[in-house]
């Protein structure tokens, strides 16, 4: 079987499963990347999709145009995986999420319409650019530096201590609008989920909690992942063998990651994913500009 055959493999009932089986026993690089990525997202509990488009450019030799939909979907499938949990528990603050999605889904076709606009260097040094943001954020937020200490900020999004509910306002919605917004250009534009903008607007804005805000996270990143794969694929995308391995093996590197986030530091985590995702991000820098 030749990389033409597997970029031109369709959807079907009859031929996707051998043919995955076949694939995953000759070439299980896709499958391993995926199974990366899921682990690093199941980790961090968000942000860390963002690795998926480099480990579709340095990994399989794909450019950021063709990564970005098969990475979003990916990354889609696999917050759906891991914000099931947080459904279960109650974490899940689902008219919000449900607020952001709806806007960012709107949104996300603009942002894949720039992303085909822009010359593929300009591409990847953006995406690396917002790498190096979601790392700096991440190290920071690990060191305990997220906030400036000794002031009291009163976010707009507020819980109402009697229910427990968001209290909504015309300024609360506004402002979780804005954050889909940004959200779903993010996803279009770059093919990431949109974590590393979700999570940190959420905790400036609102006093959800840390899980809650994850999980409320992971599933406005599986919606809105779900709205612009769709999008891509009515028009023209298809993933592919290598592709599909590569959903795969996220979706099992989620569900692992979910089981040892447990038990393991959360702080030396971030750091480590930090100074990582900053040497991609250097390595993309390079790709881009440097040659």
């Amino acid at each position: 079987m030749t990389n033409s055959d597997l970029d031109a493999l369709q959807i079907t009932d009859a031929g996707i499963y051998p043919m995955l089986l076949a694939s995953l026993s000759s070439s299980p690089t896709a499958a391993l990347l995926g199974a990366a990525v899921g682990l690093v997202l199941g980790l961090t509990g968000a942000g860390g999709g963002i690795f998926a488009v480099p480990a579709l450019v340095f990994g399989l030799g794909w450019g950021v145009p063709q990564a970005g939909p098969v990475a979003l979907l990916a990354v889609g499938a696999s917050a759906a995986v891991g914000s099931a949990q947080g459904l279960r528990a109650g974490l899940v603050r689902y008219r919000a999420a449900l607020l952001m999605a709806g806007i960012g889904v709107c949104v996300a076709p603009l942002g894949t319409w720039v992303a085909h606009q822009l010359p593929e260097h300009w591409l990847v040094g953006l995406f690396a650019f917002a790498m190096l943001i979601v790392a700096t954020r991440m190290y920071r937020a690990s060191q305990g530096k997220g906030g400036v200490a000794g002031s009291v900020v009163v976010p707009p999004c507020r819980l109402d201590p009697a229910t427990g509910r968001l209290h909504w306002t015309r300024r609360v919605a506004s402002t979780l609008g804005a954050i889909g917004a940004v959200s779903g250009f993010a996803s279009g534009l770059l093919g990431v989920g949109g974590g590393f903008v979700i999570v940190p607007a959420l905790r400036r804005f609102s006093d959800i909690t840390v899980h809650g805000i994850v999980a409320t996270s992971l599933f406005v990143i599986a919606l809105i992942s779900a709205g612009t794969v769709a999008n891509a694929w009515w028009h023209g995308m298809h993933p592919g063998t290598q592709g599909w391995l590569f959903v795969v093996g996220a979706v099992a590197g989620m569900v692992i990651g979910r089981m040892l986030a447990p038990r393991l530091a959360a702080a030396r985590l971030q750091q480590l994913f930090s100074v990582l995702m900053a040497l991609v991000a250097a390595g993309m820098f390079f790709k881009a500009f440097g040659g």
